[in-house]
C-alpha cells in the first residue's frame, strides 16, 4: 500500500518561510491530485492549494500571493513553500495524494508562527 510522509514544519517568526515535503511511496500509485489542507485549533480543516498532473494549482484566498504548491512527479512528491507566514497560518498541515476516488493523506506536520 501507499505511505505518505510529510516533512519541513517547525516554529518560525511571522514574516518568515517554510517549506514542507510530501511524499508517497509503497506501490505503483501515481496520483493525479495532489495538495494541502490545514487544521488550526478550534477550527475545521481548511482547503489550502492543490495542483494537478497538467500543473495547474489552485490556492485559497487566505494563502495567494504567499504560498506556492509545486510537484515532483519522478519522486512521487509534492512541496509547499510557504513565503511571509502569518500568525493565522498556525496549523497542522495534511498533505494528499490522490487518483479519482482513491485518496491517500499524510500524517500531519505542525507550523506554528510566532510573533
Amino acid at each position: 500500500q501507499v505511505q505518505v510522509v510529510e516533512s519541513g514544519g517547525g516554529l518560525v517568526q511571522a514574516g518568515g518561510s517554510l517549506r514542507l515535503s510530501c511524499a508517497a511511496s509503497g506501490s505503483i500509485f501515481r496520483a493525479h491530485a495532489m495538495g494541502w489542507y490545514r487544521q488550526a485549533p478550534g477550527k475545521q480543516r481548511e482547503f489550502v492549494a492543490s495542483i494537478t498532473s497538467g500543473d495547474i494549482t489552485t490556492y485559497a484566498d487566505s494563502v495567494k500571493g504567499r504560498f506556492t504548491i509545486s510537484r515532483d512527479n519522478a519522486k512521487n512528491t509534492v512541496y509547499l513553500q510557504m513565503n511571509s507566514l502569518k500568525l493565522e497560518d498556525t496549523a497542522v498541515y495534511y498533505c494528499y495524494q490522490g487518483r479519482g476516488s482513491l485518496v491517500y493523506w499524510g500524517q500531519g506536520t505542525q507550523v506554528t508562527v510566532s510573533s
